[in-house]
Formats: C-alpha cells, structure tokens, sequence
C-alpha cells in the first residue's frame, strides 16, 4: 500500500490500473479505501480507465475492432448496436447519478409506506426515473466492456460470454456508483467489469479451474517474463523470473505448469475438413511404425501357418505358455491343468514342439523375421 501511494504522490495521480497492478484481487471496500487515502493525499486519478480506455474504445471497436467481425454476425452486430449510444461527459454522469439517488430514495419511502396517498404515483414515476437513467448510465458506457474484455480474448472463454459477464459488472458498477466521491462512472466501472471477466475465466476458461488470484500472478509472472526478454535480448530463465517476482524458484515452475491447457483430442482442426479432430495428428508413441507393423503381421501370419502344421495339443500348450491368445503366459503347472497333464508332460510336449518349429521346413519361414 504505501509503495502504491508513494507512487501516486511522485506521478501526481494514479489510475485503476495502478491499482490492479498492486492489489489484483482488492473487493470493492478496499477500492474504496485507498480511494479515501488518495483523496487525503491530494492524489487524482489520471482517467485511464475513462478517457483513454472509451476514447480509443470509441475508435477502436466502431472500426479496428468491429472490422475484426461481420457486420452480419452477432458480434459484428452488437458492435454495431453500442456504437451508436453517445459518450457521457461527466456533468451527464453525475446528472444521471443524482437520478438514480432520488429513485433510491423514493423506493425507500414506497416501501416504508411513510408518505401521502397523492404522492405515490409521483415517486413511482420518480423510480421510473431512475430506472430509465441507470439504463443509460450502463447502455453509454457498454464500450468500456468490450475495451476490457477484448485484452482477455484467447483466455478460453468466447468474446461474447466475456462481454456479457463484463456487462453484468458493468450493471453491479452502475448500481453501487457514487457520485459525490468526484471520480469518472468509468473509473469505478473499471473495477467492477474486470472482476466480472477474469472470475468468468478462472470458472470457465479451463478444465481444471485455477483460482482468481493464481490466474492473477500467472498474467503478473508472463508480463513480466515478456518485459525481460525485450530488456536482455533472451527468455529469461526461471531463476531470474523469481528473482524479479521475489518468490521462489519452485513456484514459477509451479505456476507455468499451471498456466499449460490441457486439449481435447476430440477437439476439431480449424482449416480442414469437417472430420478431423486434434488426435488424428498426435503422434502414438506406443504404436509400431509402419515397417514394423507390416513386418509384425507377415511374422503373425507366418507363425499361423507353422503353427499349422502342428498336433492340436502341442499348439494348446505353445499358445498358453508364450501368450499367443491373449497376451498371458502361463507357468507349467498352470498349463499342465489347463490340459489334464503333469508339469512334467507339459515340459516334454513344448520341448518337442519348439524342436518341430526348429526344422528347417519351418525355420526357414521364420528365419528373416528371427534374424530382424
């Protein structure tokens, strides 16, 4: 806290993504808190989240980004649909604001019942009002959530249920805005959809769910890592992440096993036709290679037919004690029950069936296959 406030006061201001950067998983009563410190330190907020976020917003997504998606798609559309709704400056802001706290207040009376018959149909009208203002406090301001949203795109979630989840922080935002604080709506805002967007990834962006805050230094440890390769020319290695992080060796390498997505081998190749799932080009280690799986059925086929020319009880006992059948080999006294024979009898018959497959007739069909 005091390295953050220290900052504020030698920058002159600071941002919510200050903030963020220090304390990614502040609630909403510390926000409140350090915006009370900077209040009492004379520290501004340099409108980050507000005009630089919108205003590139209002450019970026009306054409960079919208251009990104057909205008006939639902993306391309809901694009379209926000862009249209005005900015708000901040004395629209605070008007609307002040709306909402009246409609609050008239719902408060409505529901303590302490006013006169008469004025009823008034305050109904006054939290209509408000309800009407807070549409367009959220509708204007729709921009800042795809701003948000699109810098967590790839993350495993799809671009719409990020803005939607951005959307409902957006609503939450909207709901708990106050005005006298002087602060932007979208300074507060910020807060509120980027909570709603990285808790949507934490729950759905994986198969195995990793909590907000490891999800939060995995991002803080790869920007990181990023920085340092600009700064040395190199990949740093794991002992210089975690001397820059301050932690332990163990848990970068910890936390980038963590940041690995499993895949599903069912999941369809994009490019290719409509059948080909991401386990058709994974190699099977444990699978023979071409040559040898040619080479292993020829010796199987090959094996067949000697076995062919064999007494049906010599082939019984050979497929019972080399696995022949289902890859099982059973001891002589095993065998010997199987059969109805003594251990020893058992010995005697595969002794004189491997002398049988040692003739040179038979051995000569095997040889090339022995001598691989």
């Amino acid at each position: 806290m005091a390295n953050l406030l220290t900052e504020g006061q030698e920058k002159g201001h600071l941002s919510t993504d200050d903030i963020l950067s220090s304390f990614p998983q502040i609630d909403e009563v510390g926000l409140t808190e350090i915006y009370d410190m900077c209040d009492g330190l004379n520290i501004t907020y340099a409108e980050e989240s507000d005009e630089s976020e919108v205003d590139e917003t209002q450019n970026d997504v009306d054409s960079r980004l919208a251009s990104a998606f057909d205008r006939t798609d639902t993306v391309g559309q809901y694009l379209n649909e926000i862009s249209i709704v005005p900015l708000l400056t901040h004395s629209e802001e605070v008007s609307l604001a002040k709306r909402m706290e009246q409609g609050k207040n008239s719902s408060r009376q409505i529901a303590s019942g302490n006013h006169a018959q008469n004025h009823f149909q008034q305050l109904k009208d006054v939290v209509e009002n408000a309800r009407q203002a807070r549409g367009h406090l959220i509708s204007a301001n729709t921009r800042l959530v795809v701003s948000v949203a699109k810098k967590y795109l790839g993350r495993g979630v799809p671009f719409l249920d990020l803005i939607q989840e951005g959307n409902i922080g957006l609503i939450r935002a909207a709901i708990k805005f106050d005005y006298k604080r002087g602060h932007r709506f979208s300074t507060y805002a910020t807060w509120w959809i980027r909570q709603g967007v990285t808790r949507a990834i934490a729950d759905q962006g994986r198969t195995v769910r990793v909590p907000v805050h490891m999800g939060d230094q995995i991002n803080k440890m790869y920007k990181l890592e990023r920085q340092m390769m600009q700064e040395l020319g190199r990949d740093p290695s794991d002992n210089e992440l975690a001397a820059a992080l301050q932690i332990p060796t163990t848990k970068v390498i910890n936390m980038k096993k963590i940041s690995h997505r499993p895949l599903s081998l069912e999941q369809p190749v994009a490019g290719l036709d409509e059948e080909s799932v991401l386990g058709d080009f994974i190699e099977d280690e444990d699978s023979l290679s071409p040559p040898d799986e040619a080479s292993q059925n020829e010796l199987r086929e090959q094996l067949k037919e000697v076995l062919g020319t064999l007494p049906p009880r010599e082939v019984r006992i050979l497929q019972l004690r080399y696995g022949l059948l289902d890859g099982k080999s059973y001891t002589l006294e095993e065998v010997g029950r199987k059969v109805g024979v003594t251990r020893e009898r058992v010995r005697q018959i595969e002794a004189q069936a491997l002398s049988r497959i040692r003739h040179p007739a038979n051995k000569r069909k095997l040889e090339d296959h022995l001598r691989d």
